[in-house]
């Protein structure tokens, strides 16, 4: 993230955001803003990385957002298995 600018980091804040709070309603967990906020960033890069794995590419809008959710549900699944 260095480098980038004011305007993409609170994209990313705000994707991140948005991502974490979807996630935490599907898998039933609570959390505040900065809770969501981390693990719908997270849960971007490992969306990303699982669409890769199997051909798709995420280049817009709702695309980065299903796969951030998809990557936050995937990362509160694990966290609730480790942590129960």
């Amino acid at each position: 993230m260095l480098g980038m600018s004011l305007s993409s980091l609170i994209t990313v804040i705000l994707i991140g955001a948005i991502s974490g709070w979807i996630a935490s309603i599907i898998m039933g967990t609570k959390g505040g803003l900065v809770r969501n906020i981390i693990i719908g960033i997270i849960g971007g890069f490992l969306g990303s990385f699982i669409f890769r794995l199997f051909g798709f590419n995420v280049s817009n809008l709702i695309g980065t957002i299903i796969s951030s959710v998809v990557g936050a549900c995937a990362l509160i699944f694990v966290g609730k298995i480790l942590f129960k």
